[in-house]
């Protein structure tokens, strides 16, 4: 079986901005693309049907992630597709085949000669080793926003959390693709979640996709500020407070959460996205606007703050990984997890797409689809 090789749309960044905002107006391009027509022995090329757009791929855009791929290159660091051809020496896979392609080893956030070649395209070619069978029942939408958002919740939450059955954690950003993630994976170590976010709206949705409980923590008028939320969680938790928080939003959600701690317990430092321009722009580096966490409050309750970059540790310690990503790739098979995937865009809206993703309009994933 050999697919039809039409040609499609490809959207390239070939500079950095000085913040993503900038980049999604007037930096990104999105141009014809025809399907590679030489492959090496190992490469797969892939007919690309859904990609996720994720944080990492907004800041990417602006050079304020961690790691930055040589410049051209096409954003979307996971995606699903079909097997539209393959290498003279490649076993694993055959034209025709549904797959993911695991976006440690190919695609803007690896390492490697598979930088360029992100999911926001119609055609995508990854290594054999970076092109995995779709597990279980997954749609190609739920598909690329697997590995990336629960291997996050499985390196935050057990390897450098140690959750464990019986504790309570506290979620803040639960709705938000690794969020929600962490909402799955933390019911399935048989913890109590509390989750926390700034809509009523989408914190139902949390509710429904498995949270104990929600708090609400946006203000109630309306404004940009934070409602203080301590009480709550103590409440919930027979004055005690959280064994674990697991916090992607910084600011002052993150010193409130401290407060929301028993003493002796867990804060995992997981992000900062709503104070996402803490290095600055087009690439050049520093931190000029970092965090910063009550030291006062750290000592007095005898608190463990443990920072969780999964990727980053994994490029320390690659043993981290294969347990990781076997235990997520189980679950999904026997259909233990399914991620959430509420919205769906044309490659050619992914600038709407990409504001969504930015201002956190949906709940869970959001995706672009090629043309085909």
């Amino acid at each position: 079986m050999k697919l039809t090789l039409q040609p499609g749309l490809r959207v390239t960044v070939s500079e950095l901005s000085e913040t993503p905002l900038e980049a999604i107006e007037s930096r990104l391009t999105l141009a014809p693309q025809a399907a590679p027509d030489a492959l090496g022995d190992r490469d797969v090329l892939i007919a690309v049907e859904s990609a996720q757009v994720g944080w990492v791929d907004l800041l990417m855009t602006s050079g304020q992630y961690q790691h930055a791929p040589p410049l051209p290159y096409t954003p979307g660091l996971e995606y699903a597709g079909v097997v539209a051809q393959t290498g003279a020496r490649v076993s694993s896979v055959r034209p025709g085949d549904r797959v993911l392609v695991d976006g440690l080893v190919s695609g803007p956030r690896s390492v490697g000669d598979y930088q360029q070649w992100g999911g926001f395209a119609s055609w995508a070619v990854a290594p054999e080793q970076a092109v995995l069978p779709i597990p279980g029942a997954l749609t190609f939408d739920q598909a690329c926003n697997l590995l990336g958002n629960y291997e996050t919740a499985y390196h935050c939450l057990i390897t450098r959390g140690r959750l464990q059955a019986g504790e309570t954690v506290l979620i803040n950003g639960a709705s938000g693709a690794t969020g929600l993630a962490a909402v799955h994976v933390a019911r399935l170590v048989g913890a109590t979640v509390i989750a926390s976010g700034r809509s009523a709206t989408k914190l139902a949705i949390v509710k429904a996709q498995g949270a104990h409980h929600v708090i609400d923590c946006g203000d109630p008028t309306g404004g940009a500020g934070m409602r203080r939320f301590r009480d709550d969680v103590k409440a919930l938790t027979g004055g005690n407070g959280v064994d674990l928080v697991y916090d992607g939003v910084g600011g002052e959600v993150s010193q409130e959460s401290l407060r929301a701690i028993r003493f002796g317990g867990r804060f995992l430092v997981v992000g900062w996205a709503s104070t996402p321009f803490v290095a600055k722009g087009k690439g050049l580096r520093g931190a000029p606007n970092a965090n910063q966490l009550p030291t006062n409050i750290i000592m007095m309750k005898g608190l463990d703050v443990l920072g969780c970059p999964t990727v980053l540790s994994t490029l320390h310690d690659p043993s981290l990984r294969a347990p990781r990503r076997e235990a997520v790739l189980g679950w999904a098979s026997r259909g233990e997890i399914a991620p959430l995937v509420s919205q769906a865009y044309p490659l050619s809206s992914f600038r709407e797409a990409m504001r969504a993703k930015w201002h956190g309009h949906h709940v869970g994933g959001v995706v672009l689809h090629p043309p085909r």
